[in-house]
């Protein structure tokens, strides 16, 4: 049935039909369609609707395309400007982290961030700076290969389909990127970068002593010429393999058999930051177990210190430099070696001086030595509690380490419930030689300091929860509290250790170190919580690594002629499938089926020779480790980014942002879900190529702002399942979900939008009622850029009108004319207005303030519509100052001003000081402490004026009855206080 149907129904039978709620905000489609046809019939003909708004927007959409608005120049390359010219001094790099192109599209929480940037942009570009602002898409990873997996189409096909949906969305909000700028991650031109500085990494080293990476020829040349040894035998005697083995184990990227997360569902390995909580893939929800395979490994753990010293010099947020901190945890404390009849168990402790209360160890159990610590059988007098109810150590060892094997890091460390085993074996406390037993235990990380500590019950709650789980001793040595009731970490003396006694903590480290020191038993030493970066992925959508391996298995790094190496086309793109609780299944990478792109025959140097390619490809962060240099010289065939272009758009700038800049993007918006996944690997990368010369920045981001989240209502069935949220009813206050068997009733929450919630709403949608603009508006007047804030469809009317107002204040509805007097004369209160105004905007656009930007730019418009101002000195400043927020309607409107060229580079007006200046202030008059009375005096009214006006106030003067104050005390700006 059509609407006009449906008006017509309306009409005939007189019903007030009710209002559904099936937009989360109260408002039916049929109710705003019928709003919107009862309106018509009274619609002047030249008033801004929404269709009026969409022709404007896609005509200024398409002018900006083609005169190349906003494109912006470089110093050198093909974007140099072509007659010559410097570009400006004056520069402003704004960055937006950018999208993953899924099949979904957009929902309007998506373009929030990206909408500010904008505002930004704009905002500086009409000021005269010379404005890089550009969107790129982070196109490789799992979505477009399950769908690939699903469909048996190319990953390609539907990655590049999303990105023309996203690009048409997200061109409909008339953001002012400089569109030569725009790639994907996927792109050959920009993957063969991204395998250039995979290179430059592994063919790079960590000098510790010059605290920066070198390239690993250096460290060759000072083998070969003696200034260094190698460790073990001289360089001389090795052979040709051995000093490739010592020239690997210096590499900043390196293979290692390690404990990785394994996904079987996946068919893939996972980063710890990929897994969630209770052990599971953050993708896919499938289990996770740690198990030991050999993978590339990236040596991000050499720069722990600068990692986290450089974040004093930037401005972040201080809840993710905490979060970068935390991750990173560098802690001092001490190196100990305990003896056992296999060897030293090395363990790494913040509290040497608690070693006299360590009575009993505890090994992770995926440490090294479990094997050779296992005893044969459990020896005589074991208590049951410490054998898992096995008959042998070995039996009680797998018996655990099965049991635990789904476990994540973070679900072991948080379990309440101590688990663990005794291995049969026990070692000597270097302090006092006692014999203490060995356990393995999930609560202790192989991947924290050594993966073994010294358990000391008296001060740690851990420990002292597991002790009394197994009955194993606890002993006070810190003086304050009752051990045998908790653990004590508070401060006190040492007792019960010896000739340490009655010192105090810090005296009793510095000794004990000492000992241990002088013993050969242990050393003073820094430890860090964060580990290497695995970085490898077993799937085929990614960058494949431009490394391939001889005949004996050793790698080569592939020249940079050979880039790109390109993904092969392969006929299954999935992984081995493996059940998802498989943990002995192994990975089987999708590109291992490419057997003629595996095996080649290349000449690296030596000879035609058969190699191998990597079947592993890198995982979906290494494109977005480094994409912000590739926006600053996009088509650069010869290098990833030319040097002055990097040196202008990224370079420090002391003069303007203090001696310890370190450079980097200007402004960087995106959420806080990235800061220690992204943020710390882009750190990581941008640090080396900084250490190797490519870059004259320390630091790829100079300022980060998180934007919040963008919530509305979401709806769950009897089962705790979402269902969509555009089509629940509500009557009588509750909430009915409508199924092919009849209504069901549903739960209302609030949550943030997006699919997983089924409560989006498509910004087409908005733009189509209300005008890209809009939609704009009222993002940006919701709240603070850093606050999540609710959606409610129904108050983007109020936005409208604004920009209504705005059209008003230049177009006569009526006529289509302009409505604006040259020559009229500005009062001192409009001027007042204005300025204030003028000031109060541009400081507010330039601290991201777009929502006090937006109510103050209401304000002055309200001004004008009430007193009917015309005046062109007064209209025109309001046009510039709604751009950044409006650009449509601002260009159109400015147009008509009888402007021939655009507003996007300005001008911007600027306050006239004078009409800052208030000319007269209201004061609070007091009487014996109680506001009575307000005065208004000349701004620069004394103390007499002040006195004289209070005391004749009339509310004033009712309080006093003619007595005489005792007293009138003047306080210059606040008030005047009387004293009766």
């Amino acid at each position: 049935m059509s609407w006009a149907t449906w008006r017509a129904v309306r009409d005939a039978h007189a019903v007030d039909y009710p209002v559904h709620v099936t937009d989360r905000d109260g408002v039916s489609e049929i109710s705003r369609r019928f709003a919107r046809l009862d309106d018509a019939s009274d619609t002047p003909e030249f008033r801004y609707t929404a269709d009026l708004a969409g022709e404007i927007e896609r005509a200024w959409q398409e002018t900006w395309a083609d005169s190349g608005t906003f494109n912006v120049p470089n110093p050198v390359g093909s974007l140099a400007p072509t007659d010559g010219s410097t570009v400006p001094a004056d520069k402003m790099f704004v960055q937006d982290m950018f999208p993953y192109p899924s099949g979904e599209g957009l929902h309007v929480g998506h373009p929030l961030g990206y909408i500010a940037t904008d505002v930004y942009a704009r905002y500086f570009r009409m000021t005269g700076r010379n404005v890089l602002h550009a969107l790129g898409f982070d196109a490789f990873g799992l979505p477009a290969e399950q769908y690939a997996v699903q469909t048996g189409t190319h990953p390609r096909e539907r990655t590049e389909a999303n990105i023309v949906n996203f690009r048409r969305q997200l061109g409909r909000l008339g953001l002012a990127h400089d569109a030569r700028r725009s790639f994907a991650t996927t792109d050959v031109d920009f993957y063969k970068w991204t395998q250039w500085i995979f290179l430059q990494i592994y063919n790079a080293w960590f000098d510790k002593e010059a605290d920066k990476a070198r390239p690993i020829a250096e460290l060759i040349a000072e083998f070969e010429s003696g200034t260094r040894t190698p460790p073990g035998a001289a360089w001389s005697e090795l052979t040709v393999g051995e000093r490739a083995d010592v020239i690997d184990s210096y590499r900043l990227v390196y293979r290692a058999d390690s404990m990785v997360n394994w996904c079987p569902g996946l068919g893939t390995v996972l980063a710890n930051e990929e897994v969630t909580s209770d052990g599971r893939s953050d993708r896919g929800n499938f289990p996770v177990f740690r198990k030991r395979l050999r993978q590339w490994m990236m040596r991000i753990t050499a720069y722990s210190d600068r990692l986290l010293d450089d974040l004093d010099v930037l401005d972040w947020p201080d809840k993710v430099k905490s979060m970068q901190r935390n991750w990173i945890g560098r802690s001092t404390g001490a190196e100990v070696q305990f003896a056992t009849d296999a060897g030293d168990i090395e363990v790494f402790t913040t509290r040497p001086d608690t070693l006299f209360g360590a009575t009993y160890m505890v090994l992770a159990p995926e440490h090294p030595l479990v094997e050779e610590l296992t005893a044969a059988a459990w020896p005589d007098g074991v208590d049951p509690r410490w054998t898992y109810g096995a008959a042998t150590p070995a039996e009680a060892v797998a018996s655990y380490r099965s049991s635990i094997a789904a476990k994540s890091d973070l679900e072991r460390q948080e379990n309440k419930s101590k688990t663990g085993v005794f291995v049969g074996a026990y070692a000597v406390n270097p302090v006092n030689g006692q014999r203490i037993p060995v356990f393995i235990a999930d609560y202790v990380l192989i991947g924290y300091g050594t993966g073994a500590i010294m358990a000391v019950p008296g001060g740690d709650q851990r420990d002292w929860d597991f002790a009394g789980e197994f009955g194993l001793p606890i002993v006070e040595v810190i003086s304050g509290g009752d051990v045998s009731q908790a653990a004590y970490t508070g401060d006190g003396v040492l007792v019960n250790s010896g000739d340490l006694d009655g010192l105090s903590i810090v005296s009793a480290k510095e000794a004990i170190v000492a000992r241990l020191e002088a013993d050969g038993r242990g050393r003073a030493r820094v430890e860090y919580k964060l580990r290497d970066w695995l970085f490898a992925r077993q799937r085929y959508w990614g960058e494949p690594f431009p490394i391939v391996y001889d005949e004996d298995g050793r790698a080569h790094p592939l020249p940079e002629s050979m880039l790109a190496v390109e993904l092969p086309d392969v006929a299954d793109y999935s992984p081995a499938q493996f059940d998802p609780d498989d943990a002995d299944s192994e990975p089987s990478p999708p590109l291992g089926k490419a057997t003629e792109w595996v095996h080649v025959d290349l000449d690296l140097g030596d000879g035609l020779k058969s190699y191998t390619r990597d079947t592993n490809v890198m995982p979906q962060w290494a494109g977005s480790s480094w994409y912000e240099l590739r926006y600053a010289d996009p088509h650069n065939s010869q290098e990833f980014c030319a040097k002055e272009n990097e040196a202008y758009w990224m370079g420090p700038r002391p003069a303007e942002h203090g001696a310890h800049d370190p450079g980097g993007v200007d402004l960087y918006v995106g959420g806080v879900e990235h800061a220690v996944l992204h943020l710390l690997y882009s750190r990581f990368w941008h640090k080396v190529l900084y250490d190797l010369g490519h870059v004259s920045s320390r630091e790829p981001y100079r300022r980060l702002v998180n934007q919040g989240y963008i919530q509305a209502f979401a709806y769950t069935d009897a089962r705790g399942s979402y269902v969509p949220a555009a089509e629940v009813v509500e009557r009588e206050g509750k909430y009915f979900y409508p199924t092919p068997d009849g209504e069901i009733e549903v739960s209302q929450e609030f949550g943030k939008i997006g699919k997983s919630l089924k409560n989006s709403v498509s910004p087409d949608e908005i733009c189509e009622e209300y005008g890209a603009d809009t939609l704009r508006v009222y993002e940006m007047s919701m709240g603070p850029l850093e606050a999540s804030r609710p959606w409610a469809t129904k108050d983007v009317v109020g936005a409208y009108r604004f920009l209504q107002r705005v059209w008003r204040a230049v177009v006569d509805e009526s006529t289509g004319t302009e409505r604006v007097a040259n020559h009229e004369a500005v009062t001192d209160e409009t001027l007042r207005q204005l300025h204030k105004t003028i000031a109060g905007v541009a400081e507010d656009y330039a601290a991201l303030r777009n929502n006090t930007a937006a109510a103050k730019l209401i304000e002055y418009t309200n001004h004008l519509t009430k007193e009917g101002v015309t005046a062109r000195a007064a209209v025109e400043p309001l046009v510039l100052m709604v751009a950044p927020l409006a650009p449509h309607l601002a260009e159109e409107l400015w147009r008509r001003l009888g402007h021939d060229t655009s507003l996007a580079h300005g001008p911007f007006p600027q306050a006239d000081p004078a009409y800052l200046v208030e000319d007269t202030v209201e004061y609070p008059v007091q009487v014996n402490g109680k506001v009575r009375g307000r005065i208004t005096v000349a701004a620069d009214a004394d103390a007499d004026a002040l006195e004289a006006a209070a005391l004749s106030d009339e509310k004033v003067a009712a309080f006093l009855d003619g007595a005489t104050p005792k007293k009138v005390i003047v306080v210059a700006g606040k008030l005047v206080n009387i004293v009766a």
